[in-house]
């Protein structure tokens, strides 16, 4: 397989990305003007972007279509929808797509593991299922980690207003037992459903929360509640669920051909169906449908999703940039940046191609954000005037779900003005005629002058939407799903695999079984075994 930057596609960018290194963002669009739009905006499943604000010509554009048709863009995407095992490195399928109604040879496990799944929901809300003390259920606690966290976390917390059946969902993912202790604070043990989901259910973290949760139940219930039916599973691993204490009819499958953080869409978004009901999650599921439709069989240069991943590669390897700042203009989503940073740092986040060799080119970005205002008194100065350069997505949410309109002017205005800040700038004829105009006089001007002029050229891209809803953050989170895939074609990496997550959690077993033996030397290096030693001697003391 040739290298990457063996292609004349990526040669051609390169060359073009030298001859454009001089350009400015605002003279681009200045020169343009609304002709501009005409190529650089797309829609799809209610989504509206605009890449106008990015470093980019007709040129540009026209040269990345070039080298996603050279990686086979078109090709590894109907290869993934066929249900071929292009997760190379664990031979594996990967049909999260068939999860909201595409086609799959999973197709008839997936409907009867839904429909188990919905009856179950269907059943709490509706009190058919009750708690050990014949309670209805007021609360769920999904306690998973990573891809078994992030993303019904991210949903719930944004569909927020469509929470219904009276069940309040809460979420455990840190084995820093001060988050479930501050989740056990607000719940009542005989309303309280448990859910555990682990893909494997040997995950650390998960269990150690789980059973935790299992004996705070047993001291608050009555001698000889049925402690089981406040508790449910999500996992491929039946045998180790059963053996926890799950009964077969609360344990709700998850295949390994469906990675943790492409698996909202499963039985791992259980807690979301329970707190927005069974409409609302089919609805959530169509949104993502929807966008799979468009992914599918648009063109590439009408391809909200690769649109949107091209300009990603041309930000991070024609033009060097390392961050990617994911800004949404909508509290709903302040988890959002948590949850791409999964999505995209652990399926991008590599240097070994699928060849095995390691990577001439550069992969996936850092990425990092916050949601509206709060990020602009925090980061954006860095954003603005740093000496690195980030470029930025920006998520505008047109009509608040909430009755306080007086502030959505408010918050539209700062995002639309942000992305115009970070493109455009502000030069110093600009900013010396500004602090003229403030009555400052020349030598206080000039002492000024570098402090508040903006050099701008920082790209944006920006995703507009006319509401939040369930379909609509479906079609988002697709969206970004297919972006992601489609970057990882481009650099030739699996995009499937984590295996850079695993080393720090086996020797973290190492650590542990060192500190149980009060610190003995198990080879490990000076700092590392000074590091346990003080443990060692700081728990010894606190348990004395």
């Amino acid at each position: 397989m040739a290298a990457r930057t063996d292609l004349a596609e990526w040669k051609a960018l390169e060359v073009h990305a030298h001859d454009a290194a001089s350009a400015h963002i605002r003279d681009l669009v200045r020169d343009e003007g609304e002709e501009r739009l005409s190529w650089t905006a797309a829609s799809a499943a209610g989504l509206n972007l605009d890449v106008s604000k990015n470093r980019i010509d007709k040129n540009t554009l026209h040269l990345l279509i070039a080298l996603a048709k050279a990686c086979d863009l078109e090709g590894w995407r109907d290869r993934m929808v066929a249900g071929d095992r292009i997760n190379t490195s664990e031979n594996r399928a990967v049909s999260h797509m068939a999860l909201r109604g595409g086609a799959s040879p999973h197709g008839d496990e997936i409907q009867q593991a839904k429909a188990h799944m919905l009856k179950f929901v269907r059943d709490i809300q509706e009190g058919r299922l009750t708690s050990a003390t014949g309670k209805p259920f007021t609360a769920v606690v999904n306690i998973g980690i990573g891809g078994s966290d992030l993303g019904p976390r991210l949903a719930a917390d944004a569909l927020r207003p469509d929470w219904s059946g009276g069940i309040t969902p809460h979420f455990v993912a840190n084995v820093d037992a001060a988050e479930l202790a501050r989740v056990l604070e607000e719940i009542d043990a005989e309303t309280t459903l448990f859910i555990v989901t682990s893909k494997t259910f040997t995950t650390q973290e998960t269990l150690r929360n789980a059973q935790t949760a299992r004996e705070w139940l047993t001291q608050h219930l009555p001698d000889g509640a049925e402690i089981d039916k406040q508790f449910a599973a999500v996992t491929s691993n039946r045998s180790e669920a059963l053996l926890f204490g799950v009964s077969a009819n609360s344990i709700f499958d998850f295949w390994d051909w469906v990675g943790g953080r492409y698996s909202v869409w499963s039985s791992v978004g259980l807690a979301l169906a329970l707190a927005i009901g069974v409409e609302n999650f089919e609805t959530f599921l169509a949104g993502a449908a929807e966008m799979d439709q468009h992914f599918l069989h648009a063109p590439l240069a009408e391809n909200v999703p690769v649109l949107l991943a091209l300009i990603g590669v041309w930000n991070r390897n024609f033009l060097g940039l390392q961050g990617l700042a994911i800004l949404p203009y909508d509290q709903s989503l302040s988890l959002l940046p948590s949850y791409l940073q999964q999505l995209d740092m652990e399926s991008n986040g590599k240097q070994t191609g699928r060849d095995g060799a390691r990577t001439a080119w550069d992969t996936g970005p850092l990425v990092f954000g916050a949601a509206g205002t709060t990020g602009q008194h925090a980061f954006y100065q860095w954003l603005h005037q740093g000496t690195d350069m980030a470029a930025s997505e920006i998520i505008l949410v047109l009509n608040a779900r909430h009755e306080i309109e007086a502030h959505q002017d408010i918050l539209l205005a700062h995002g639309i003005a942000q992305g115009e800040a970070l493109a455009f700038g502000r030069n110093e004829t600009a900013t010396r005629a500004e602090l003229a105009n403030s009555g400052l006089n020349p030598e206080e001007i000039t002492a000024l002058l570098p402090h508040r002029t903006f050099a701008g050229n920082r790209p944006v891209s920006t995703i507009v939407m006319d509401r939040l809803c369930p379909r609509r953050l479906g079609a988002l989170l697709a969206m970004y799903e297919h972006k992601v895939f489609s970057q990882g074609v481009i650099w030739n990496i699996n995009s499937f695999d984590q295996w850079g997550v695993e080393l720090g959690k086996s020797l973290a077993g190492h650590v542990l079984d060192a500190m149980n033996k009060g610190g003995a030397d198990a080879g490990f290096d000076p700092s590392t075994r000074a590091l346990v030693k003080r443990v060692v001697d700081a728990r010894g003391r606190a348990n004395r």
